[in-house]
């Protein structure tokens, strides 16, 4: 595979989970990386030190893609530092599972402006930050939105509508050469789904009886694929959501 040697990157929601495996993965194959969180500092000053232990470039941006101001500053401190942009991961996602009856406005709009509004504005910034040789956007579409669980339906909505966005923009940027592209993990073992229960839940047991290679994925299982995705490789891969889920369906 031809590596993003020399390639920069931003990937929203960074500093656990898929996000910083995605970040890492990308910058072992030598991309520079520009790693985004909302809250964890912490977190992201991990991913970056680890990064940094083996020889890779990057840097912690704080930004909460749930506001378009903090999107603009994202991208502002990427020039500032890199000058260029040729990757953009948009793993950003807040997943909360709530019945019908205990819906609220606020409920709506937090998910919605994290898995739509930020994507959409963070796409923006991105085509006017890549050069001439175009570049690739990856949005990641949550497991949660493959199958609509009990409470889980705007969560479902609002990263199911990704992939109407993503055809949009790839027919829309196809001419710049920016390919756009979607991704549908399935179950993935991360520091959130530990935290929630679910390796001890119904859901897990159900998922690895149904993946033909009998287990749930794991960050990195995400990642590789996400550097392919991201890399020259995938050049005529456009408008498309990839799953990558174990075989389940």
């Amino acid at each position: 595979m031809r590596k993003p040697q020399g390639k920069v990157a931003i990937v929203t929601g960074a500093s656990k989970g898929i996000g910083a495996s995605i970040a890492t993965h990308l910058a072992a194959e030598g991309a520079a990386v520009v790693v985004n969180y909302a809250t964890s500092k912490a977190g992201a000053d991990r991913v970056v030190s680890a990064m940094a232990t083996r020889g890779g470039k990057a840097i912690a941006v704080q930004a909460n893609v749930a506001h378009t101001a903090e999107i603009e500053r994202l991208f502002a401190a990427t020039e500032h530092v890199v000058g260029r942009l040729d990757m953009l991961v948009n793993n950003a996602a807040i997943i909360e599972f709530r019945p019908r009856e205990g819906i609220t406005e606020e409920h709506v709009y937090t998910p919605c402006n994290v898995h739509l509004l930020g994507p959409i504005f963070a796409t923006q910034h991105a085509v006017q930050h890549c050069g001439s040789e175009g570049g690739s956007i990856i949005n990641m579409r949550a497991a949660a939105s493959r199958g609509p669980q009990p409470g889980g339906a705007v969560s479902s909505a609002s990263t199911g509508a990704l992939e109407s966005l993503t055809r949009a923009c790839a027919n829309e940027r196809g001419p710049h050469k920016i390919r756009v592209k979607a991704m549908r993990p399935g179950l993935v073992e991360t520091e959130g789904v530990r935290a929630a229960g679910v390796m001890e839940s119904p859901e897990r047991t159900y998922s690895t009886s149904r993946a033909p290679c009998g287990r749930i994925g794991q960050p990195s299982d995400i990642a590789m694929v996400a550097v392919f995705l991201a890399s020259s490789d995938s050049g005529w891969i456009t408008g498309e959501t990839l799953r990558v889920q174990g075989g389940v369906r």
